[in-house]
Formats: structure tokens, sequence, C-alpha cells
């Protein structure tokens, strides 16, 4: 692989880590504003209402 082609995967690579830390944030922040941080209590209470 060329060193061209090296840089260009880099490149994209941390494009991508960017764009993922971007969507992370997103969804911890739309989470907070729901009140709804603590995924395993609200898996706890949706299968106690189903039953």
């Amino acid at each position: 692989m060329s060193k061209r082609n090296k840089n260009k995967t880099s490149a994209w690579v941390a494009i991508g880590a960017v764009v993922l830390i971007i969507l992370l944030l997103v969804w911890l922040t739309y989470a907070d504003l729901l009140g709804d941080t603590d995924v395993a209590a609200f898996v706890g209470s949706a299968v106690e209402n189903m039953a």
C-alpha cells in the first residue's frame, strides 16, 4: 500500500471516529433531556409492565 493511500485511509478513519463521537454525544444529550439515562432500569420496568 502506498503512502498516499495510507494517508487517505487514516483521514477516513479519523472522520468516521469524529462522526461517531458526535452521534454519541447527541444520543446521550437526548437521553439526558428525556431523563432516561439508566437503560437497565428502563428495561427492567418495561419487563415488569408487560407481566
